[in-house]
């Protein structure tokens, strides 16, 4: 399931002629938007609450698990997340959702530690617990869909802003939540990679902006004042990443100081061309909206994800891993100026 522009434009033309047709999309209390045309009585309803909504990475996200809602029959797709990276508020909305009784539950947590007893709520009230996009390792959930193993995320950014740095050099990391489980596994990778594989770079510092590209760009900025001699900056999520290469494009330092990240085709496209950005490290976001609603249902039925997986060709190169309880996308995508008008979001 390659989801390029054209198959994309696809995919959200047959979602916007369902929803005009059957009135399926409405505003919920928090400010999401639930799906509720399941192509079957909305026997299931996954939920899915992720860090922070109306960013364009967690909205492709939900644009996928919409495009899962209108294919699988009896299927009901339900989106809500907070409007800040806040932990509080996302677990207002979990507790929300657990009294409306959702059969599913997937969260993308702020917080893993603080999220994990309220997971452990759901559970005890019989409903399917999950994670996505970020996991809470410690928590009572039952599969995690993981975009991509943080060996591979790690390496992928450690490797590809190596490239553009010749191999050697000092950078530094501008991370996003503090607490965020996925953005901690990959920075220890890429601190733990970097020392072995490039002992002519080292990471001088790594800061945190939360979920906020413009305070991504000025943590940046402060970043390449005080180590003149910067030549790498890595962008760990998908606000930093656009953030660290605005920085580096006012600063007048596209060619001086690369820069690397996690961001979303249509938020890098920009300083991919202009040089800003040597690479964009991601996968296929749409596609990993896609998966969590359909591990949602399938969970929920008591289906065995690696039987289901077997003849699930739009499902080509994801695995699971009955041991860790690990359902994986596949392979980081790596995006430059030449592919990255491919994908439309």
């Amino acid at each position: 399931m390659a989801l390029t522009r054209k198959t994309t434009k696809v995919l959200v033309g047959a979602t916007v002629a369902a929803m005009a047709m059957a009135g399926c999309t409405q505003k919920n209390d928090e400010g999401g938007s639930t799906s509720t045309d399941s192509g079957g009585g909305g026997e299931v309803t996954v939920a899915f609450v992720p860090k922070i909504q109306g960013i364009p990475y967690f909205e492709a996200m939900n644009t996928g698990g919409e495009s899962a809602a209108e294919e699988i029959d009896g299927l009901k797709w339900v989106y809500n997340g907070p409007t800040s990276a806040d932990p509080a508020s996302q677990t207002q909305i979990v507790r929300s959702l657990i009294q409306q009784k959702v059969d599913t539950l997937v969260v993308a947590p702020n917080d893993p530690d603080s999220m994990a007893p309220v997971l452990e709520e759901a559970k005890g009230q019989d409903i399917t617990v999950m994670t996505s996009d970020t996991d809470a390792p410690n928590s009572v959930r039952e599969v995690f869909v993981s975009q991509a193993s943080t060996e591979g995320i790690g390496k992928a950014l450690t490797d590809n802003l190596m490239e553009a740095m010749g191999g050697k050099g000092r950078y530094a990391i501008v991370s996003c939540g503090e607490t965020a489980e996925n953005l901690n596994s990959w920075i220890e990778v890429q601190e733990e990679y970097t020392a072995s594989e490039y002992p002519d770079a080292e990471i001088v510092d790594i800061v945190y902006a939360g979920e906020d590209q413009a305070k991504a760009t000025a943590m940046a900025k402060d970043l390449m004042n005080a180590n003149p001699d910067l030549t790498g900056l890595v962008g760990e999520c998908t606000t930093s990443a656009p953030g660290v290469a605005q920085a580096v494009q006012e600063a007048d330092k596209v060619g001086k100081v690369f820069t690397v990240g996690l961001g979303t085709p249509q938020s890098m496209a920009e300083y991919l061309e202009s040089g800003a950005s040597s690479f964009s490290v991601l996968w296929d976001v749409e596609k990993l909206g896609y998966l969590t609603a359909w591990a949602g249902y399938q969970l929920n039925q008591g289906n065995d994800l690696t039987e289901e997986l077997e003849g699930a060709d739009n499902l080509e190169g994801v695995s699971y891993d009955p041991e860790t309880k690990v359902l994986l996308l596949g392979e980081p995508l790596v995006l430059t100026k030449d592919n990255v008008g491919d994908y439309d979001y």
